[in-house]
């Protein structure tokens, strides 16, 4: 069933334009920040089981998957670029208190080895097994990356002590997590090792998830809250909490691919049809509800209320990554580049010190606190306005440093005989089969020049953007599948997408966005801030037949776009019989990703249209 493989990151080089400065912003600034914010808040003690010493730090039941993901991004960061030897001080420091600490049979648990041991693997939902797949990811990933193979035997040896609690000896109360992840980790210990044994437990934890669960669900909700209503290869639609969802469907895809399951990819591939067809913010962002952090039913797409959770779209990307081993499709770049673009660099603060856990697509500031004479705690919750160095659950902004670092993942992929490119940006790619560079603005412009000085492949296939109309190639190609095809002893391919700005109009079936438009700019999703445009934004309207003006790269390395617009006439009253004079108003859109970097105005995506 696996057709094709991604390329791996530490294959790929950003050289500089956008991607160089959001890799190196990551790098530099954003890991720092996380690292700092997450000493402040007693993550590291946790793993350095400090809290029976001093109780200065209560450690929750979350935290060791918040540090997992740190060290896997720094051990991402190694693999690319060597160095950082401070933070593997740090990071080998904690791995001695983790083996110093790690009970006679193998368990790991800060949370529950110093604050609760009579209740190891009781409650499904209180996160050992989601913490204990971030720490064997974060094993693998140090072990790959230094050579230091201490972390990765700690972890093998939990690895053993969960097989016995939960498929050997079934001493444990529940059968399958409350949130996934163990699933997902598992099947890449048995990439990395080589032990089948390892690829075995993630078919137990897939194949048992929604066969006769008796354990209990998060208070108020039901088992579609934790994808357990039904067994896996049953699943039509992405129901519940969107980052379980996500993650599960990573693990479900990687074992299908491995095992060439046809029925359990076919589940995988009807989910991913309802989240993209019925589900997918225009941003790439999923899960519309605060309540449950959950998808709800088709079109429900509010833009005031949307929860769009930064791991959630993370999630998205690397389930798609999944899917793209799969086939030659076209569709799987599409949707991740409208992640990449939109709802994962929003995620981050243009400093890259500050994160958000969740992405609203409008902000109302007159919303905020609507419900006057209801307690404050009752009163509607809305998203946060403004970016935070951490969270009370702050489990996206270290999420989102190993995302940025492993980046170079989503570019390229590869069959025997042909390579395929699913991303642009200005890089390199250097391997066995293939030594080339990419010079392109990309996203500022379409224009895409491949230089090869090395190349065994056959074919180079060069992916159709989803938002291309029409374009420009040099030399002889074909068209396959939604790519453009060259013959791999080309010496330079030259391809201009003409990008071009243009409005995006919505499914009316999603009531939040009918009479409105988006403006995008290739990849890019705008928005009109108010201190950009002093008006009530909700006033404004746009001619789509107008001619719309890219402006000059900003200090976040995009345009700005300017359209003429029109105003409403002001109100004397609530209501009045329509008027159709409205006046000249000219309207500047920035990316939708940087919002928010400023004071708190109101902010819109879908504009009203004339």
């Amino acid at each position: 069933m696996e057709k094709l493989k991604n390329i791996e990151f530490s294959s790929v080089k950003f050289e500089n334009g956008f991607w160089k400065y959001r890799y190196d912003l990551n790098k530099d600034v954003s890991l720092k920040s996380v690292y700092e914010q997450f000493e402040k808040t007693g993550r590291f003690d946790a793993l350095r089981f400090n809290y029976q010493k001093d109780k200065k730090f209560y450690p929750d039941v979350y935290y060791d998957s918040d540090v997992a993901k740190w060290i896997e991004a720094v051990s991402y960061l190694i693999i690319s670029n060597g160095g950082h030897n401070e933070e593997q001080k740090i990071i080998d420091a904690l791995i001695d208190d983790m083996a110093n600490n790690q009970l006679e049979n193998g368990y790991l648990n800060s949370h529950y080895i110093q604050v609760e041991p009579q209740n190891i693997f009781t409650d499904r939902n209180m996160h050992e097994l989601y913490c204990a797949g971030h720490l064997i990811e974060a094993a693998i990933a140090y072990d790959k990356a230094t050579g230091k193979n201490k972390f990765l035997n700690i972890m093998l040896k939990y690895v053993d002590c969960i097989k016995k609690a939960f498929i050997t000896e079934k001493t444990a109360k529940f059968k399958t997590c409350g949130h996934e992840e163990i699933e997902l980790a598992l099947v890449k210990l048995y990439e990395y090792t080589g032990v089948k044994e390892y690829l075995e437990m993630a078919e137990f934890f897939i194949n048992e998830r929604g066969v006769d669960e008796p354990s209990p669900v998060p208070e108020s909700f039901n088992q579609k809250q934790i994808q357990c209503e039904v067994p896996v290869r049953k699943l039509e639609k992405a129901e519940g909490h969107a980052v379980r969802v996500v993650y599960l469907l990573i693990g479900m895809a990687n074992l299908a691919l491995k095992n060439n399951d046809k029925d359990l990819f076919d589940a995988c591939k009807r989910v991913f049809r309802d989240i993209v067809d019925k589900k997918m913010y225009v941003t790439g962002s999923i899960g519309s509800c605060k309540t449950g952090e959950s998808f709800t039913t088709s079109y429900d797409l509010p833009n005031l209320e949307a929860y769009s959770e930064s791991c959630a779209s993370i999630g998205l990307i690397l389930f798609v990554l999944e899917l793209q081993r799969s086939e030659l499709c076209a569709e799987y770049g599409h949707v991740i580049e409208r992640v990449m673009y939109n709802g994962l660099l929003s995620s981050t603060s243009e400093n890259g010190k500050e994160f958000f856990y969740e992405n609203p697509l409008e902000i109302h500031l007159d919303s905020v606190g609507k419900e006057t004479s209801v307690a404050k705690e009752r009163q509607t919750k809305l998203p946060i306005r403004h970016r935070l160095e951490v969270f009370t659950c702050s489990c996206c902004p270290p999420n989102i440093n190993r995302i940025f670092a492993r980046l170079g993942d989503v570019f390229f992929s590869e069959s025997e005989n042909d390579l395929i490119v699913n991303q642009y940006g200005a890089l390199s790619l250097n391997n066995q089969k293939v030594c080339l560079k990419m010079i392109t603005e990309y996203p500022n412009d379409g224009k895409v020049s491949i230089h090869l000085d090395r190349c065994e492949y056959q074919k180079i296939y060069l992916r159709i953007p989803e938002w291309c109309d029409n374009y420009n190639a040099n030399g002889n190609f074909e068209i396959k599948d939604g790519y453009l095809v060259f013959d791999g002893k080309e010496k330079t391919i030259e391809v201009d997408f003409n990008m071009q700005p243009y409005y995006v109009e919505c499914n009316p079936k999603a009531r939040a966005n009918v009479g409105r438009v988006a403006l995008c700019y290739g990849p890019v999703v705008y928005c009109l801030e108010r201190l950009d445009n002093d008006c009530d934004l909700n006033a404004l309207s746009v001619d789509v037949k107008e001619k719309v003006t890219v402006g000059q790269k900003e200090s976040y390395n995009m345009q700005t776009l300017c359209v003429k617009g029109f105003k409403d006439q002001e109100f004397s009253s609530l209501y009045r019989k329509e008027q159709g004079k409205k006046q000249e108003f000219n309207l500047l859109f920035k990316p939708y990703w940087t919002f928010a970097n400023r004071e708190e105005c109101d902010m819109i995506i879908w504009v009203r249209k004339k």
